[in-house]
């Protein structure tokens, strides 16, 4: 017997590999790190419960969404660390909309 992954699995992998960037995408770099956490921590969940809603074959299982959360959220973390903030991507989302404090003279 091998094991296999639904696609809403993967596809609940991939969102949490993105949901760090969605975060720095609403927040500033002056947003306290606690609020980010909890932020990433509400969305993961989101993820976790939904992606177990989505493929509820034999019914919801409230372990199972609960393992995804924490899946999602340690994929988040370990996304934001290892790959989004070493490249610069996490510092361009928090950039994106922000004002620029250089103003052009009239």
């Amino acid at each position: 017997m091998q094991p296999t992954l639904d696609n809403a699995y993967w596809l609940g992998l991939a969102i949490s590999v993105v949901l760090p960037v969605l975060v720095g995408l609403v927040t500033t770099r002056v947003t306290h790190a606690g609020t980010k956490a909890v932020l990433l921590l509400f969305l993961t969940a989101l993820n976790g419960f939904l992606v177990e809603l989505a493929d509820a074959g034999d019914g919801y299982q409230i372990g199972s969404a609960l393992t995804l959360w924490g899946v999602s959220f340690a994929t988040g973390v370990l996304a934001h660390f290892g790959l989004w903030k070493p490249t610069g991507v996490a510092g361009k989302a928090q950039d994106v909309g922000a004002k620029s404090s250089v103003r052009g003279t009239v």
